[in-house]
């Protein structure tokens, strides 16, 4: 069995180790992720996490197994968050189960919640949204624009999940003060899904344009700065500058890794470089989205 360690912080930029340690695709034995020693999870942990174990049966791979924290209060952070209500679906779990409850609301986090087709998109939104409004208005002072903003914003990132990737995805969002980097708390929406991702997304369009030098960091960067989709009809492709507008309007991030290569647009209270290649490969497509509070409210 190829036991996978699963880092103690585990979040967007920590998924590259988990990715280093999964080795060659598919693996060749049976996979234990071990967590046990995992400290706290991002929803972008969490929804990479759900990512691997379906792409792990999409592939008709054995069932991986899935060692839960042993910290204090740490797996029940986990079951809070929604992540093992679907865990369980895709992973043989080991160790101290949380019992089951009835999903608490929360004024810190949205639950991680599955996207599987085109009508998900409309009620995961809709029921985001509508909880969402509260929470950012209370916790980030921010106005109802802004929060119309962060609707449109969820919505154009779950519908790339149907449109482009070919399966399912799962997405989360969650509240942190981001104290050392920004000063002051934001939202961070996660996204991934178990697709094709974004270079086999677009190959049969853009990969001549680009010849020697086609590639996931290409691909997501045609995707992500010059707004091009696969799809040739007019006005596709804009969900994503929409979403920039909105978040170089309110000093936002956003992030997306497929494959080996990550993009990032950054403000500059983050240092993420604006593409990083050579990244160990990884299911899918993952999107991070970071929303700052209001500088005022901090």
């Amino acid at each position: 069995m190829r036991v996978i360690p699963v880092p103690s912080h585990l979040d967007d930029r920590s998924l590259d180790q988990l990715a280093a340690s999964l080795g060659e695709w598919p693996p060749s034995e049976p996979v234990l992720l071990d967590a046990h020693a995992t400290e706290w999870s991002s929803p972008s942990g969490f929804t990479a996490l759900l990512t691997l174990g379906q792409s792990m049966r999409e592939a008709g791979l054995p069932t991986p197994r899935l060692a839960l924290p042993t910290g204090d209060g740490v797996a029940s952070y986990w079951a809070k968050a929604g992540f093992l209500r679907h865990a369980e679906e895709l992973f043989e779990l080991h160790g101290k189960v949380p019992r089951r409850r009835t999903e608490e609301q929360s004024d810190q986090l949205l639950p991680v919640t599955a996207v599987r087709e085109a009508r998900d998109v409309h009620e995961v939104v809709g029921r985001m949204t509508e909880r969402a409004t509260k929470l950012l208005k209370q916790e980030l002072g921010l106005e109802a624009s802004v929060v119309g903003g962060f609707g449109q914003s969820l919505s154009e990132t779950c519908q790339n999940i149907v449109e482009h990737s070919g399966t399912g995805g799962w997405v989360a969002v969650h509240i942190y003060n981001f104290r050392r980097r920004l000063g002051r708390k934001a939202a961070v929406i996660a996204v991934s899904d178990a697709g094709i991702g974004f270079r086999r997304s677009l190959e049969a369009t853009q990969a001549k344009r680009f010849g020697d030098r086609w590639g996931d960091g290409p691909a997501i960067e045609t995707a992500l700065i010059h707004n091009i989709s696969r799809f040739r009809d007019p006005g596709r492709g804009q969900g994503l500058a929409g979403t920039k507008r909105y978040l170089a309007r309110w000093q936002g991030k956003i992030s997306i890794r497929s494959g080996t290569a990550r993009v990032a647009i950054t403000p500059a209270w983050d240092d993420e470089p604006p593409m990083t290649t050579g990244l160990a490969w990884f299911p899918g497509a993952q999107v991070t989205i970071v929303i700052p509070a209001r500088e005022e409210s901090a």
